[in-house]
């Protein structure tokens, strides 16, 4: 073992004792029937790193019923969800451990799930895994523990480079999913991929269609949540993986020709969702709702766009039509529907704050950008001054200004009114009492009316609540 070799063994190793000392416990389980146990893959990277976590992977030598049943003695929960590919996993304290047995796996061309075929080297077992970096392992189970790295993946891990144990177009014909992990690792580690994994990206990038929805939503979930996402979405905007995955981003790229000059719509929304994960603090940290609507809010603008005779464009309702399309690409790509209702509701909001200033909001208009953004209000204030990208100092000045003014007729507002409890003074069965009705139609109808009575004139109590009701019921009966 080289010196580079042993530092990092050693450093993984102390990491392994610090962080993870059931670690050890559980290899000790393991050599006491006669197998084999490795720390390996992701957390051996992030034990050379210092950040390893709670959940820790290792392989072995043991067949899936054997590792079953040594983790049934040392676990206190244990679970077979994995047992038909190869991995048995179990927790104990607050440590979470995946046991998997040395694989060589064969692909079907057209499936994602290999025919898994157990192997007998943990070198071999290496050699199938996705980038360089995650194939180096831990051996726990000899006479002290050794540091395995057939691939060069210290050297990699050092370089910031993303590589393939082998060729980068076998490894992603394999499983087309790698090719987004490509795009994930470098925006959660900050790492270049080798100009091989990138050809063989963009090369193969149809392949992704093979992989389900919600495997394809859980990458670009963790691209979206790494510290730069930027680096992320634009590897799969070049790799062309975006136009199969989440086509209403590239097509932000818009041309920009000489007579009709606009914002590059692409970097605005890329500057847009940095901006917003800079204010996220107000949200109580990372928001992947707002990061999903600052990356998707302007998506409508290509099929809204419009040319003005004399130079310049529109895009008129491209926060309505950016509202449908986002609520329709986050199905497709399996989103629970709170998610996708809120990203749906913030893209069409997203405009709203524009008219104030150009005239002077009332109450009534304040109380209504409230109660239409309801519990989403701070997740809107966050994206609204996000979405100001202007170089222009001055004018950033201004609409922070402007915004600054609105936030606090909220704050004054929400003191006198409770406007986060935005009710009509009276209730549903008031109603029924006063108007003598059932449950009905025009019951709905009624409070619809006290509710805009409400907006437009604020609390003003149960009797002149009756009084307007009466009035407006009288007009309303045959």
């Amino acid at each position: 073992m080289s010196n580079a070799l042993g530092a990092a063994g050693e450093l993984a190793i102390r990491s392994l004792v610090e962080r993870a000392p059931l670690a050890s416990s559980l290899a000790q389980a393991f050599k006491a029937k006669g197998f084999t146990l490795a720390l390996v893959g992701g957390p051996v990277r992030d034990a050379i790193l210092g950040r390893l976590g709670n959940d820790l992977d290792f392989t072995t030598n043991a067949r899936p019923e054997e590792s079953k049943k040594i983790l049934q003695t040392w676990a206190e929960n244990v679970w077979e969800t994995g047992i038909a590919f190869g991995t048995v996993a179990g927790k104990r304290a607050d440590t979470t451990v995946e046991v998997t047995t040395y694989r060589s796996e064969t692909y079907n061309p057209d499936s994602r799930n290999p025919e898994v075929i157990y192997g007998d080297s943990i070198d071999g077992d290496l050699s199938r895994r996705d980038f360089t970096i995650n194939a180096m392992a831990l051996e726990l189970t000899g006479d002290a523990p050794v540091f395995i790295d057939p691939f060069n993946g210290l050297q990699d891990l050092a370089a910031k480079t993303l590589r393939t144990p082998g060729r980068a177009g076998d490894s992603f014909t394999d499983d087309p999913l790698r090719m987004m992990r490509a795009a994930r690792f470098a925006a959660q580690l900050d790492f270049e991929l080798d100009p091989e994994v990138l050809t063989a990206m963009k090369d193969l990038a149809s392949r992704i269609e093979i992989i389900s929805a919600e495997r394809v939503r859980d990458e670009l979930v963790k691209i979206l949540m790494s510290p730069n996402p930027r680096t992320g979405i634009t590897l799969l905007v070049d790799s062309g993986l975006a136009d199969l995955v989440l086509p209403e981003i590239p097509k932000l790229r818009l041309e920009v020709d000489e007579h009709h000059h606009h914002k590059d719509v692409y970097e605005h929304s890329i500057t847009v969702l940095e901006q917003a994960i800079s204010q996220e603090a107000r949200l109580g940290g990372p928001n992947l709702v707002i990061r999903l609507a600052a990356l998707l809010h302007d998506i409508g603008k290509p099929k809204t766009r419009a040319f003005i005779e004399g130079g310049g464009v529109s895009f008129h309702h491209h926060e309505v039509v950016g509202a449908r399309l986002a609520k329709k690409r986050l199905h497709a790509l399996r989103f629970d529907n709170e998610t996708t209702e809120a990203v749906e509701l913030l893209t069409a909001l997203h405009l709203r704050f524009h008219g104030y200033g150009d005239v002077d909001w009332t109450d009534s208009a304040v109380r209504r950008y409230v109660r239409d953004a309801g519990e989403l209000l701070t997740h809107l204030h966050v994206l609204t001054r996000a979405d100001c990208t202007t170089r222009n100092k001055s004018k950033a000045d201004r609409l922070s200004a402007r915004y600054d003014s609105l936030e606090a007729r909220i704050e004054t507002l929400m003191e006198q009114e409770e406007l986060s409890k935005i009710r009509p003074d009276l209730d549903g069965t008031q109603v029924m009492q006063l108007l003598k009705l059932k449950p009905s139609r025009e019951v709905g109808q009624a409070m619809d009316f006290l509710m805009e009575l409400r907006l437009e004139q604020g609390q003003i109590g149960e009797e002149k609540a009756t009084q307007a009701l009466m009035q407006w019921w009288a007009t309303k009966k045959p």
